[in-house]
């Protein structure tokens, strides 16, 4: 199963979003929307998880959770907008993560692309960076990657272009 992993859209979707999405089994979210119409074009396009950021209104905190956790081909996903990063991780999570480690850790919020391995805690740790205009990251970015019997692998990072 291909795998499109984007976060931070901020209420905007290009075609070149879409068109790489299109190539996708599913699409992980992982966070501020921006607007419903991001979730909406996202979900008609192919099969969508996601969950709420910070900036999402009620509207999609109604739809997508806080924090999602599921199995995807045998792999262990857990998923939440501000997550932190190994070692540094947000309190809210690190109780979970600790007592219930996944294989596959997914955040955005910080608009910072890291792909990490948490090795405390036996992870690997994925921030796809940011998809949309806002904010201060220079290049927009979005993950893909297969996940096949609880094992990930071809994970490439495709750049968007530049933010302004």
């Amino acid at each position: 199963m291909k795998i499109g992993l984007i976060s931070d859209t901020h209420g905007y979707l290009d075609e070149q979003i879409l068109r790489h999405l299109g190539y996708c089994d599913e699409i992980w979210h992982a966070g501020d929307f921006g607007t419903l119409a991001v979730s909406e074009t996202l979900a008609a396009l192919k099969p969508l998880r996601g969950v709420y950021g910070n900036i999402d209104d009620s509207t999609i905190r109604r739809i997508h959770p806080k924090t999602l956790r599921f199995t995807c081909s045998n792999l262990d996903v857990l998923m939440t907008h501000i997550g932190g990063y190994p070692g540094k991780y947000n309190p809210e999570i690190r109780a979970e993560i600790q007592a219930n480690p996944p294989q596959l850790f997914i955040c955005g919020h910080s608009h910072i692309l890291k792909i990490m391995p948490d090795k405390a805690n036996h992870l690997l740790h994925i921030n796809p960076g940011a998809a949309g205009k806002h904010g201060f990251h220079k290049v927009r970015t979005l993950v893909t990657f297969m996940v096949s019997e609880g094992k990930m692998s071809d994970l490439k990072v495709i750049e968007l272009g530049k933010r302004a």
